[in-house]
């Protein structure tokens, strides 16, 4: 008797149970500060269904850390253009005030909140200056974004870089490009890299501990790899490059699901190289058989160096800005704070105007100052390209023409 009573009981508690598992909506995703649908987290993701219909699309990750809002949210309004998509990762090291500054700003913003195509990663990562923490946020917002939105390139940038053309530039001088095109600045010749960064062997406390602390340096050092071959950013004196990069949706999608192992077995090995940014995508679009040949070995950013030893950007100011203009790239890094030379940008370079977003064919604009001060939903799709363009086109077909291309190619 009492076994039959039990086995009622059970069966009479498990279909209550069945019933408010059913009845109880799941929650779509888990959100930091509960500004749905804006931030976003790797576990689910919310967005509005989109079919772009501009000739091409770019996801962007704009990467911060503490003491940076200031100029993630100048970044972002210069950046800004509804047919793209904006991941931003403000890293663990920032104070909450700050993360929930951000998220305020974004959930805040009109056109953001009407096109719904910038978001917050909710879950910020801990990211260490020189150690494998960086590339994976880098790898963890690609991932990201190729489960939530369709796009053409992947570009990623920090809050102390800024564009020198408007998106509409960027969508037209990019709009008759191979869609499999990569812009990856890269090099077997590793230089003085061998003994700094190939050879030593460092552990990131930040891919095991909440708190964040320096490298550590393993006294043993590592021969050079023979299962493959090592490529970095050009280190040449003239030609330094970065860590910072234009990826193709394809190559994207072979780094988080490659149908081969080398994106894995590289990702293993970067875990203990110094700055593995610098080497990572480098070394995996060179050894692969199908990638190889799709990379311009160029990384659309002025940037100039420290001297010596040239391994740390310097800040640009007015007396750059010339220069800028003549390299024709697209972004430039690193700028400090409310630098003059970006209200120069901004005014001759994107017709900017404060606190609005940059100039494009998708605005609505101020009767009074004709500065872009919203969205005007039945010219979306429509281009405004400028000078800007043609200047890029212009470095992008020299990149491109057969001669440069071949010769410039993995070897």
């Amino acid at each position: 008797m009492g076994i039959k009573v039990f086995v009622t009981l059970f069966m009479l508690t498990s279909v209550f149970l069945c019933f408010v598992y059913i009845s109880t909506p799941a929650k779509r995703f888990t959100s930091l500060y509960k500004f749905n649908p804006i931030i976003m987290t790797s576990n689910k993701i919310t967005l509005k269904s989109n079919n772009s219909s501009y000739p091409v699309t770019f996801a962007y990750l704009l990467s911060a850390s503490k003491g940076d809002t200031i100029k993630l949210k100048r970044a972002l309004l210069a950046l800004y253009h509804p047919g793209n998509h904006y991941l931003i990762h403000m890293d663990r090291e920032a104070p909450e005030k700050e993360q929930r500054e951000i998220a305020e700003f974004v959930a805040n913003e009109p056109v953001f909140r009407m096109v719904n195509n910038v978001y917050i990663v909710g879950k910020p990562n801990l990211v260490t200056y020189r150690g494998p923490t960086m590339l994976a946020t880098t790898l963890h917002a690609i991932a990201m974004l190729l489960r939530c939105c369709k796009w053409d390139w992947f570009i990623n940038l920090s809050a102390s870089d800024y564009p020198l053309v408007t998106q509409d530039d960027l969508i037209e001088a990019f709009s008759d490009l191979p869609r499999d095109l990569n812009f990856i600045q890269h090099s077997s010749h590793l230089g003085w890299k061998m003994n700094k960064r190939a050879k030593p062997i460092i552990i990131d406390p930040g891919l095991y501990s909440l708190n964040k602390s320096e490298i550590w340096w393993v006294i043993k050092q590592r021969s050079i790899p023979s299962a493959f071959k090592l490529y970095t950013e050009d280190t040449h004196p003239k030609e330094h490059g970065s860590a910072w990069t234009i990826l193709s949706r394809p190559f994207a999608e072979y780094c988080i699901m490659g149908w081969d192992n080398l994106p894995r077995s590289l990702l293993l090995y970067y875990t203990n190289f110094v700055s593995s940014p610098e080497g990572y995508f480098q070394t995996v679009i060179c050894n692969s058989e199908d990638y190889k040949n799709t990379t311009a070995n160029h990384d659309l950013h002025y940037i100039t160096w420290d001297t010596p030893p040239k391994q740390h950007p310097r800040s640009l100011g007015l007396k750059d800005f010339r220069r800028m203009v003549l390299s024709s790239r697209p972004f430039a890094r690193k700028f400090k704070q409310n630098s003059p030379v970006l209200d120069k940008i901004d005014r001759d370079l994107l017709k900017r105007h404060r606190r609005r977003y940059t100039n494009g064919g998708w605005c609505s604009e101020s009767e009074r100052d004709q500065a872009c001060s919203g969205f005007q939903s039945e010219n979306y799709g429509v281009l405004r390209p400028g000078p800007g363009s043609r200047r890029l086109k212009n470095l992008l077909t020299k990149l491109i023409s057969a001669r440069n291309f071949t010769k410039r190619q993995c070897r």
